[in-house]
This record gives C-alpha cells, sequence and structure tokens, in this order.
C-alpha cells in the first residue's frame, strides 16, 4: 500500500505536465462542495459499484478468478469498464489515466478482501487531482 501511496504524486506531478493547469484554488474552494463531492463522494460510490459490486460478482465466475501476471480479468474487465465510465463522461487525458490507479485499488480489493484501502486509495487520488486542477 506504501508504494500506491507514494506513486500517487508522481501521477499527479505527470498529469501536471501533460495537462493545462488552472489557477490554484483557495482554500475556500478545497472545502467547497464541488471538492468534497468529487474527492469524496465519487470514490466511494464507484468503490462500491466497480470494486464492490461489479468485480465481486465478476471474481465469482471462473474466468474471472484467472491471472494474467497477478492482476485478475475480474480486475481488468471492471477497470475497463471504470475507464470508459470516465471516457463517456469527459474524454480527455484524464479519463484515460484512471485505467493504471483502477487496477491498483482493484488489487487492494482482491488482496484484503474489502473496500477499505481502495476507497481511502481513490480518496486520496481524486483529492490530489481536483487540487491539480480544479
Amino acid at each position: 500500500m506504501g508504494a500506491a501511496i507514494i506513486a500517487a504524486p508522481f501521477c499527479w506531478w505527470l498529469l501536471s505536465i501533460t495537462v493545462a493547469q488552472t489557477a490554484t484554488p483557495e482554500f475556500s474552494d478545497i472545502l467547497s462542495q464541488r471538492f468534497i463531492v468529487v474527492a469524496i463522494v465519487y470514490p466511494v460510490l464507484e468503490e462500491i459499484a466497480f470494486r464492490g459490486v461489479l468485480q465481486g460478482w465478476l471474481l465469482k465466475q471462473n474466468w474471472g478468478m484467472r491471472r494474467w501476471y497477478g492482476v485478475s480479468n475480474a480486475n481488468i474487465v471492471a477497470s475497463m469498464l471504470f475507464t470508459a465510465l470516465h471516457v463517456v463522461r469527459r474524454f480527455n487525458v484524464l479519463s484515460l489515466a484512471v485505467f493504471v490507479p483502477s487496477l491498483v485499488f482493484g488489487f487492494f480489493r482482491e488482496r484484503y478482501n474489502n473496500l477499505t484501502i481502495p476507497v481511502a486509495l481513490h480518496i486520496f487520488y481524486n483529492a490530489g487531482v481536483v487540487l491539480l486542477f480544479v
């Protein structure tokens, strides 16, 4: 998990050099309703839907448990659908960039058989992205 936390700032840095930034957010923006929704509410709901329900169901299928280099088919399919949702919502580099963190969230969902760590990581990643690009 430490590697996933350490990787977040690296991901934010990569995004910051590839995507045009907006103005630095004010403290009131950080506590705004938009920040809370994007950094906290969406990650909780997305993890319940994609890692909890979808990936959980896919793991019960024989083909879903098969692994490719340590990553289950269930995780790959859930991550592809998670990415597709972001692409459909708003296509940009950030939409495609969610695939790798999604695999990481799915890995921790499977490793610990709960959503606590994926939700915490997702909140951490989203909070950094929101602070950089809001």
